[in-house]
């Protein structure tokens, strides 16, 4: 008799795979980056905001960050949280990089937190993807992807995503693909301005 698994763990996993087997998506070896055929879902930047009364909390997720030390977002409560779901074999993350660093840069003196999510990636590729986009923010490294599992109230469903979490630890909004700066800045000013 096989195991069974909760409807909600069940999606999850479908949702996990699809991130993995990919679908659309190019090869490093064909967009001109050279390596191996590691395929991903591309979104297409939607944007998604929810009420405060219909957000989940993400207080829960934690790991080990690219530099070994460990990071919970549960000790970032009180901040507005940009989490963002990246790879370095992954075209659109090298292309919104440089808009989150950007985000990043502008709003850190005012209390905002970013924390990356490397997923499905080797630690050396992950930092000398953050080495060559100048990336000062901390990720967690996701090699196994279960931080990406920890999400599954409000799924990432695509890499690169991106989430905006309220000062209650709470995903406030979310893109699906990349984001640029005229997409993301709004969203964190938005979010830094609730009481």
């Amino acid at each position: 008799m096989s195991p069974r698994v909760s409807p909600p763990r069940a999606l999850v996993a479908v949702a996990l795979c699809g991130l993995l087997a990919g679908c659309a998506g190019t090869s490093a070896s064909e967009n001109g980056q050279g390596g191996d055929d590691t395929r991903f879902v591309s979104g297409d930047g939607a944007l998604t905001e929810f009420k405060p009364g219909d957000r989940k909390s993400v207080q829960g997720v934690g790991g080990q960050r690219l530099d070994g030390t460990p990071a919970r977002l549960a000790d970032l409560k009180g901040k507005v949280v940009v989490v963002n779901f990246w790879a370095s074999w992954c075209a659109p993350c090298r292309g919104e990089a440089p808009s989150l660093q950007q985000v990043y840069d502008e709003n850190k003196a005012k209390g905002v937190e970013f924390l990356g999510v490397n997923f499905k990636d080797s630690k050396d590729n992950a930092l000398a993807f953050e080495r060559r986009f100048k990336v000062t923010y901390p990720s967690l490294f996701d090699a196994d992807g279960q931080v990406t599992l920890a999400f599954r109230e409000v799924p990432p469903s695509a890499i690169p995503s991106t989430l905006v979490l309220d000062r209650q630890g709470r995903i406030a909004a979310r893109v699906i693909g990349a984001t640029t700066f005229s997409k993301l800045n709004p969203l964190v000013t938005k979010v830094l301005t609730e009481k």
